[in-house]
């Protein structure tokens, strides 16, 4: 069996991992991870024939070859080289998680803290147990900060991704209505971001915390060691909206004063901002350079963005989606765009019991935004489409081919909705 010590003198002289034989890079360490459709342990040597240098493999298949490592568990083998790896570099790293704005807090984060540090980050979504791993054991000897994103839908998951990572410092953005099914309700998803919270003040970190929120304030369990941001006066860096037209600016009010324009929809980013804000100061980023870095962001991955088709303004939020998230874009698309408007809202998944009322609450929301058309997608959004007279399709391509047929003119149209609905399809439609 190879020892996380050995196996770490490998990677130093090999420092690519792959997980994928489909996406290989030459010279690379190869685990074989394993799960209910699939066995990596079976293209162990497809992977060496493919250019891995190297395969990890906790079953021997095939031929002996003393290029494939043996472990007990690659994946447990994988998340140990990963907290060796972060151990030896010893760079700061700053954990995030919460249930909405995750990634575009991380963007706007590193944005800023690139201002100052080589900083790497989480890339993408590879925020899980094993998307954790492969960022941190892509970090080299030039990189001198570190921001890992956790996602979970369970509890005991960012406790898990925390021992991996070893954060000095950690943020959770919010706490709303997301996977609800997996944590148990409200309350299990306090219980299980706070986790990341636990492993801080288990290890005498530093907090960066909207102190506005009643919920993140609670879970702190009176922990003193912390940097506060929010909209009152009483945060050590605080600001207010200053909406410009459809697009979100923030005035910063405290420690300086400062207007910085975004490239963001949705007045429910103030908190990503001024979060940035926060770290950009406390670890002593010049204030031009941060409002700077903040507003060159360009929002991607159909996460806030803005996008002009035509006479047609597309509000594209259609990474994912819960309760929280839905309210807050639809309140923002009612009140921050003008003209004739169009909804098109893909179900929200993973609520269990709470499903049913979740998206009843949500189509008696959407009625106030005042659509002339309103498209909704997906098995859980059907009582309310018959409810509230709703055009019901089952799925996004069906809408797309519905919209492409019926394409409004100088309208603007809010597309959002979870992962699995795939509500991006409808872009299809203004082609």
């Amino acid at each position: 069996m190879i020892t996380i010590e050995k196996l770490y003198e490998i990677f130093k002289s090999h420092p690519v991992v792959s997980t994928d034989t489909r996406k290989f890079t030459e010279g690379c360490i190869f685990f074989a991870l394993k799960g209910a459709n699939f066995n990596g342990n079976l293209f162990a040597h497809d992977a060496l024939k493919g250019g891995a240098a190297y395969a990890v493999v906790d079953e021997l298949h095939g031929e002996a070859n003393d290029r494939i490592l043996l472990t007990d568990d690659v994946l447990s083998t994988l998340q140990k080289l990963a907290t060796h790896h972060r151990r030896e570099l010893n760079i700061p790293v700053l954990g995030i998680t919460g249930s909405n704005g995750k990634t575009t807090t991380k963007e706007l984060v590193a944005a800023v803290l690139k201002q100052k540090f080589n900083t790497y980050y989480t890339i993408g979504n590879l925020n899980n147990h094993i998307g954790v791993p492969l960022t941190l054991l892509s970090l080299t000897k030039e990189h001198e900060f570190a921001v890992v994103e956790m996602g979970a839908n369970h509890q005991k998951e960012i406790e898990l991704l925390a021992s991996i990572a070893q954060p000095d410092f950690g943020l959770i953005t919010n706490i709303g209505k997301a996977h609800l099914e997996g944590f148990g309700g409200i309350e299990g998803v306090k219980k299980g971001k706070g986790e990341l919270y636990d492993f801080i003040r288990a290890h005498k970190g530093l907090i960066f915390v909207q102190h506005d929120r009643e919920a993140l304030v609670e879970i702190l369990n009176g922990y003193e060691n912390i940097v506060t941001y929010g909209t009152s006066e009483t945060n050590s860096i605080c600001g207010k909206v200053a909406m410009q037209g459809e697009l979100l600016a923030v005035e910063v009010t405290k420690p300086f004063h400062q207007l910085i324009p975004t490239q963001l929809t949705g007045d429910y980013n103030i908190d990503n901002v001024l979060c940035a804000v926060a770290i950009g100061i406390h670890f002593g980023i010049d204030a031009k350079k941060i409002a700077d870095a903040i507003s060159g962001y360009v929002p991607g991955n159909q996460r806030s963005q803005v996008i002009h088709k035509g006479d047609i303004t597309i509000v594209l939020d259609a990474y994912n989606a819960n309760p929280s998230s839905m309210t807050a874009a639809l309140m923002n698309f009612r009140n921050a765009f003008s003209g004739d408007k169009y909804l098109a809202l893909g179900e929200m998944l993973e609520l269990g019991e709470e499903s049913a009322g979740e998206h009843h609450r949500i189509a008696s929301l959407a009625t106030t935004v005042e659509a002339k058309q309103t498209l909704v997608v997906g098995k859980h959004f059907a009582a309310s489409a018959h409810t509230h007279g709703f055009l019901h399709f089952n799925t996004s391509e069906e809408a797309a081919q519905w919209l492409k047929q019926n394409l409004p003119h100088n309208a603007a149209i809010l597309i959002k909705g979870s992962r699995g609905s795939k509500m991006e399809e409808l872009l299809k439609a203004f082609e």
